[in-house]
């Protein structure tokens, strides 16, 4: 199994694969819960990110097309209920495929992830249409939440542009609004520089009726932000974790024991009766030590992630 440069986020991997990749699904999904909190008490929901499928896919000089039924089914046997998708498995050539695998499975998409590049009135015009266009693809399958995580440039964004990215995130949540569904924004580490200047000033400068969070709590590590002070600053805007791990600072083969203490963030969320998204996400980077198959890997990182959030 191959692996990919270090640091390579969900964005770059994809653009790479781009050209390997080129209806609405008829089963019914659960609805999901999706409030950070819950009046019944502390409640998470498992689901894990296809991303790790798309390296893997990559490695093997193998399309979306051709390996999506093979991910989910595997998916599906390691233990899982929930996956979240990226738009890239919605493109026309990987539709099909890509909603008869879930009908197979039977795995429910309460969460689905669309880039979008929102610093620039005229390409966000764009992504708030493709990111509708896939929102209406996508709800009547009991999808509850599209999440985003706006391009960064090479440069520092202006005041100005991290202005018109703001005004972008409320309007599309507005939309998704008005259509059952609601917005999260996702971070990697090019938000968190400068003392987190552009996710802080998401968080200021957004309505947090209109745009929720997801903490990826491994790239917060990396954005040099302390876990738990972290998503107390999201506070209950929080609908979404990705948890991953890491040893020395690379990333492990699965989620398990390693560089953050788990049991600290599950304490958290416990004090706070959390009742949002807990989403599995490997990776791979330069240094991954792989030894098992990938189904395996999340049949036991779906283990771990059960005994260390009590669920």
């Amino acid at each position: 199994m191959g692996i990919l440069v270090k640091n390579q986020t969900r964005r770059e991997a994809l653009a790479r694969m781009a050209t390997l990749a080129g209806g609405a699904w008829l089963g019914e999904a659960l609805l999901a819960k999706t409030a950070l909190s819950s009046p019944g008490g502390y409640g998470p929901l498992l689901s894990v990110e296809i991303y790790v499928w798309t390296q893997h896919f990559f490695s093997q000089k193998k399309t979306l097309e051709a390996g999506v039924e093979e991910a989910l089914a595997a998916i599906r046997r390691a233990g899982y209920r929930r996956v979240e998708l990226t738009s890239d498995f919605f493109l026309p050539n990987v539709r099909a495929k890509t909603l008869a695998a879930l009908k197979t499975t039977g795995l429910e998409m309460p969460t689905i992830y669309v880039n979008a590049t929102l610093y620039e009135a005229k390409a966000a015009e764009k992504s708030m249409a493709d990111a509708l266009e896939l929102a209406d693809t996508v709800k009547g399958m009991g999808t509850q939440w599209i999440l985003t995580n706006p391009s960064p440039k090479r440069e520092r964004k202006t005041d100005d542009e991290l202005n018109i990215q703001a005004n972008y995130l409320n309007k599309l949540g507005a939309e998704l609004e008005k259509r059952g569904l609601r917005l999260m924004v996702h971070h990697h580490t090019p938000e968190l520089t400068e003392n987190a200047r552009e996710w802080r000033h998401q968080l200021q400068h957004t309505d947090a009726k209109l745009v929720s969070c997801c903490v990826d709590v491994e790239w917060a590590v990396r954005g040099k932000q302390e876990p738990l002070a972290f998503l107390r600053e999201v506070d209950d805007r929080l609908a979404s974790l990705h948890i991953r791990n890491s040893k020395a600072g690379v990333w492990m083969e699965d989620f398990s024991d390693g560089d953050i203490d788990y049991t600290k963030v599950a304490a958290y969320l416990k004090e706070i009766s959390y009742a949002g998204y807990l989403i599995v996400e490997l990776a791979y980077e330069k240094g991954t030590q792989i030894t098992r198959s990938l189904e395996e890997d999340l049949r036991l990182s779906r283990l771990y992630a059960e005994k260390v959030f009590g669920l």
